[in-house]
């Protein structure tokens, strides 16, 4: 079981060789991690080595405010923007940076952002967003998603069921989304659900409270009512993973059990961009977990079985 579960999860990309060899799921890099194109070329195949099975070499690149290979090419446009000067200028800039990535060894992207920014002061989105308006989200977001795949780059759109609405910062505290279900699918559903009839790989699910989907207080990430209603309302066959796990959206839980609501709710992937001793050492006390109870097993192969299933797709492995 030890190894399905680790191939669960996705980690900062330092302190990782005992978790390789256990089969890490992937590995996420950030600005801090890209110094030089050979540096990065040589850290891939250095992981790539170490591997049980082959990993998700994953990256934020959304252009703009989130774009993580600032320190060795010049900076894109943030979504917004580039979708502002047209098709022909967001296809070319997607395509030059779905090849950069290809060419260091990346084959995931976090990205297309495909939230509607509907509340101007949103502290999150905003400029992530391509529009606020669901159509041109839309008509955006296929755009950068074809040339990704084109560059054998899984993409992976964000952040369901809709972060454009939020007033606060995910990363600091847990929105609240108080919107009637009726208007989440007219507005901030409409671009997954699109999406999702194109047979999108991956979707991350957002950090925030939805009172259309709870009564109680809980992040989106680890609910049974949003998971439920993306697997068996959207008929979503694909990829669920989690936005990254320390994020004070979702911390409240501590890691542990904030992964075990995760699985029983359907997430099939976490992010921690942390992969210290304390973080592998819950993994080790989640796989123990695991064992001993037969529907978290379930669960657990099921994910396994997308996961494996999306890096086949892929030519991963």
């Amino acid at each position: 079981m030890e190894k399905f579960v680790y191939q669960m999860f996705i980690l900062g990309c330092e302190n990782l060789s005992e978790a390789l060899k256990k089969g890490l799921g992937g590995v996420i890099f950030f600005t801090k991690d890209i110094n030089s194109e050979y540096e990065i070329k040589q850290k891939v195949l250095e992981l790539k080595s170490k591997a049980l099975i082959s990993p998700f070499l994953s990256i934020d690149q959304e252009g703009g405010r989130v774009e993580r290979t600032e320190r060795i090419y010049s900076k894109r446009l943030s979504a917004r923007y580039a979708y502002q000067q047209g098709d022909t200028f967001l296809k070319k800039q997607a395509d030059e940076m779905s090849k950069e990535l290809a060419e260091l060894g990346f084959n995931l992207n976090f990205a297309p952002c495909i939230d509607v920014n509907t509340n101007p002061n949103n502290p999150i989105i905003g400029e992530r967003a391509f529009s606020d308006n669901p159509e041109d989200v839309i008509k955006g977001s296929k755009i950068v998603i074809e040339s990704l795949r084109k560059n054998n780059i899984i993409p992976c759109v964000k952040h369901f069921p809709g972060h454009g609405d939020a007033d606060k910062d995910s990363h600091l505290t847990l929105p609240k989304i108080d919107l009637s279900l009726e208007e989440m699918e007219r507005i901030h559903i409409k671009p997954f659900v699109s999406a999702i009839q194109s047979n999108i790989e991956m979707i991350m699910v957002a950090h925030l409270y939805c009172t259309c989907f709870d009564s109680e207080e809980i992040p989106a990430s680890l609910s049974c009512n949003v998971l439920g209603y993306l697997r068996n309302k959207l008929n979503y066959e694909g990829v669920v993973i989690s936005d990254d796990m320390v994020m004070k959206g979702v911390q409240k839980y501590g890691s542990l059990d904030a992964c075990l609501k995760g699985i029983n709710a359907g997430v099939d992937m976490f992010i921690f961009r942390n992969s210290d001793d304390k973080t592998l050492n819950m993994i080790d006390d989640l796989v123990k977990i695991v064992e001993q109870d037969e529907q978290l097993c379930k669960k657990v192969v099921a994910s396994y079985n997308r996961i494996i299933s999306l890096k086949k797709k892929f030519g991963l492995i």
